[in-house]
């Protein structure tokens, strides 16, 4: 089975950009789809992007269309979410996460495979 590290989070302004990524041991990274959810303090863990096994198709949740950008470097056994024009709304903990099925899934009981997250703060 695959362990997943995340590390890239900190404080960024509004507007700001950060990369997160997400290191992959004891499988290797192609095998596995991947995600990014968070959590915000009181609420529940949301789906943020996907990618597929293939890493040929990507999808992502409305509100970060267009600002967030999810891939994976299978040479690396490593994947990213590169967040550009941050809002505050898109402060709490990021989990990635890894399923070995080729099919996309949004659903956070698809993925078996969880790193311990990290802490974005976005502040205004």
């Amino acid at each position: 089975q695959v362990q997943l590290v995340e590390s890239g989070g900190g404080l960024v302004q509004a507007g700001g950009s950060l990369r997160l990524s997400c290191a992959a041991s004891g499988r290797t990274f192609s095998d596995y789809g991947m995600a990014w959810f968070r959590q915000a303090p009181g609420k529940e863990r949301e789906f943020v992007a996907g990618l597929t096994r293939s890493g040929l198709t990507t999808f992502y949740v409305d509100s970060v269309k267009g600002r967030f950008t999810i891939s994976k470097d299978n040479a690396k056994n490593t994947g990213y979410l590169q967040m550009n024009s941050r809002k505050p709304e898109d402060t709490g903990v990021y989990f990635c996460a890894a399923r070995g099925s080729f099919t996309s899934s949004r659903g956070r009981k698809e993925y078996p495979y969880w790193g311990q997250g990290t802490q974005v703060t976005v502040a205004s």
